[in-house]
């Protein structure tokens, strides 16, 4: 985000707190997404009053956040079986409460869909399609897997311990154009509402939930750099295993030599993309350490299955080719390896002069030096 509008930004802490008393808030998504603001309202709060101040003041269509199992609970089917949409959200067939509705479109009809979809003692039996609610089905792990408005506000219910679920409404200008951030700010200060970003949110989880978890160590011989320690993670919130390579003793609190290195298929595997001297960057890092005689290199693996074919798609072969919010999640799993492995401050083998990692301390971790990748 710009830092003209940083100032108008709340912090996550401060939308927990809107969100458990059952305020409304506004959040934003990254300016290369949607780039968008969305109403946003823990469903558990969404009183008829809510409902209606979405549909006058937000104009965007009022969609019910659920979580992947509350949507099996309910039937709830995919609204296309092949999602085309730009961003795959996941739409399902729009729903109705069964009783103590009668055209199903008004505020109060609404607010009873809401209340009956996230009523646990209710079912599929409870609800008809098609009707004036529609659902969407976050991506289990919330912004740290999707980095939408969707994950977001299950996310924010859930922290302030509410039942996880949310409506959301996108915000639309008078014009019927998409609001921004030059008109979101006035709109939030008109209505006295709290603007959150999901950018702020995926580092607010990173920093407070664990999402590594140590399943393997064993010492190993390379012929890149001798002998290593192999640790294997995994993380809660996606299938997948990272590694980390360690030599030496790496918690004595000395400075340790550092390498994080996001696997890119295409520059790592068949050398297309990478920049100039770019390409072995982690045999070289692991000769680096073998020199240094103790060290430290998390690989993160690319667990998009479908990499190779968005990138050449997208016709960008290189590593940039990842979203920043993706970017800030490896830079969070990587730093909970590293704190989990006792390390706290490093020097970071690099060849890239402005790396830039906000948030570090947050980890326990911090940057005293750079070295570049010889």
């Amino acid at each position: 985000m710009s830092d003209e509008f940083k100032h108008a930004i709340s912090s996550i802490d401060e939308i927990i707190e809107d969100a458990r008393n059952g305020r409304m808030f506004i959040l934003v998504d990254a300016e290369d997404r949607e780039n968008e603001g969305d109403l946003v309202i823990p469903a558990q709060m969404a009183t008829p009053d809510a409902i209606n101040f979405m549909a006058k003041h937000g104009r965007g269509l009022v969609c019910l956040s659920l979580t992947t199992q509350r949507a099996s609970d309910l039937r709830l089917e995919a609204m296309v079986r092949d999602n085309g949409s730009r961003n795959r959200t996941a739409f399902t067939v729009s729903i109705e409460a069964r009783e103590g509705i009668s055209t199903g479109i008004s505020a109060h009809d609404r607010a009873r869909t809401i209340a009956t979809a996230i009523d646990p003692t209710k079912g599929a039996a409870d609800i008809v399609s098609p009707g004036h609610v529609f659902p969407l089905v976050a991506r289990d792990g919330g912004v740290l897997i999707r980095a939408g408005h969707t994950e977001a506000g299950i996310d924010l219910a859930r922290l302030a311990g509410l039942y996880p679920a949310a409506v959301i409404c996108e915000i639309m200008n008078d014009d019927g154009t998409m609001a921004r951030m030059p008109d979101l700010v006035p709109f939030a200060k008109r209505h006295g509402l709290k603007i959150g970003s999901i950018e702020n949110l995926i580092a607010y989880r990173l920093q407070n939930d664990t999402i590594v978890r140590q399943t393997a160590r064993k010492p190993m011989k390379s012929a890149f750099g001798g002998a290593f320690d192999l640790c294997v993670y995994e993380t809660t919130v996606e299938p997948g295993e990272h590694v980390a390579l360690v030599k030496g003793d790496v918690t004595d609190g000395a400075p340790v030599l550092v390498r994080v290195h996001a696997v890119d298929p295409m520059a790592d595997l068949v050398g297309i993309g990478a920049a100039p001297g770019e390409n072995g960057l982690i045999e070289r890092s692991m000769r680096a350490i073998e020199a240094e005689g103790r060290g430290v290199i998390v690989v993160i693996r690319d667990l998009n299955p479908r990499s190779f074919t968005e990138r050449i798609a997208a016709r960008h072969l290189s590593g940039d080719a990842k979203g920043g919010e993706r970017r800030q999640v490896e830079i969070g799993i990587g730093s909970q390896i590293l704190r989990d492995l006792g390390i706290g401050e490093m020097v970071l083998l690099t060849n890239s002069p402005q790396h830039v990692y906000v948030g570090l301390e947050a980890f326990g971790l911090r940057i005293v030096g750079t070295r570049s990748i010889g």
